[in-house]
């Protein structure tokens, strides 16, 4: 099958779905600019290990230095766009609400870039870069000017914040697995782009759209361990490969 065959192929299972899930993971945001956890380190954290500072362990022996790191992530998410494929998918979104249909949107992402493309309803996986607790009250809150005036920041009750992330070692948020595991159930297409598929258990969510009846798609540049198993495959960026779906689906 060609590219072309592929993007056409995908045109038509979503022009005939009503209920379409998509879980997107680095590769997408990767494609803005934002490195993943597999990138090595430049500058000041060249000599640290992303897997060792994103630790409930790390950030108890050193808070000042793991909510400065995150907070530079914070700093260059705020520096990148959303690409194309961010965007495509904001449009697919609006578009089957327009026609009665759903699009439900899963990210392991912690960028926010999908909202700032304009879409809605987002399962955050992983949390987000842009929301803070507190370790002592627990009071979570959106936190959008950068940079921190100080390393740990510091709540009103005057314990340290951290970010609304899944470190390394602990579990996902139950709100958000449940949400997803519910939509993924009564899906009739599932939409894979720019994940390895090896992380659980987002990993798991094509299964349980497969063993429920939905056509599965991946849309990656490489394949991936889901590969195989999937109704259709698209090799290539989403940034490329989303936009040119939408003009064969046509204007909305």
């Amino acid at each position: 099958m060609t590219i072309d065959d592929a993007v056409y192929a995908c045109a038509r299972l979503v022009a005939d779905a009503r209920h379409i899930v998509v879980m997107t993971g680095a590769g997408v945001s990767a494609e803005s600019g934002i490195p993943t956890f597999r990138d090595a380190l430049t500058g000041l954290w060249a000599h640290y290990d992303p897997e060792q500072l994103a630790t409930p362990e790390a950030f108890n022996a050193s808070p000042a230095l793991v909510t400065r790191w995150y907070d530079e992530r914070r700093a260059a998410c705020a520096h990148c766009e959303p690409n194309p494929g961010h965007r495509a998918l904001s449009e697919l979104q609006r578009r089957l609400r327009s026609d009665g249909r759903k699009l439900q949107l899963i990210t392991q992402n912690v960028d926010r870039l999908h909202q700032r493309a304009g879409a809605s309803d987002v399962i955050e996986l992983h949390g987000s870069l842009w929301d803070w607790r507190c370790t002592r009250c627990g009071e979570q809150h959106e936190e959008n000017e950068v940079p921190f005036p100080e390393y740990p920041p510091r709540c009103h009750c005057g314990g340290s914040r951290r970010p609304a992330v899944v470190w390394f070692g602990e579990s996902l948020p139950a709100a958000a697995v449940r949400a997803a595991w519910a939509t993924v159930q009564s899906c009739d297409l599932f939409l894979s782009i720019g994940t390895s598929g090896q992380v659980q258990p987002a990993a798991s969510l094509l299964h349980e759209a497969r063993g429920a009846g939905a056509k599965t798609v991946e849309i990656n540049p490489r394949p991936t361990s889901q590969s195989g198993i999937v109704d259709l495959a698209l090799r290539g960026p989403s940034g490329v490969l989303l936009p040119r779906v939408l003009e064969v689906l046509g204007s909305g």
